[in-house]
């Protein structure tokens, strides 16, 4: 089974302990649109955080902006996503 939240990415801060990583924070929307409205109607509160080094993904998401997030299960991998690769050997 699968869950779609709407939410709107509110802040973005570089951590000061290590320039490379991101702090992004996205917040489940609350009202701008009759959809809006429904994803608050299931999911009026929420917030979704993650540290991010690679630059390239950070620069993607602007502050003001609407997402989507899907959560599913991760085993097993549902057709036409692909997984992460295996982490090298040490």
């Amino acid at each position: 089974m699968a869950t779609r939240l709407k939410v709107v990415c509110g802040f973005k801060q570089t951590n000061p302990e290590n320039k490379d990583a991101q702090l992004l924070t996205f917040n489940a929307v609350t009202s701008g649109s009759e959809e809006n409205k429904q994803f608050f109607k299931y999911t009026p509160g929420g917030i979704f955080q993650f540290y991010t080094i690679n630059a390239e993904a950070a620069a993607q998401f602007e502050i003001g902006k609407e997402y989507y997030i899907d959560i599913f299960s991760a085993d097993p991998i549902p057709a036409g996503l692909c997984a992460a690769p295996p982490p090298e050997a040490a």
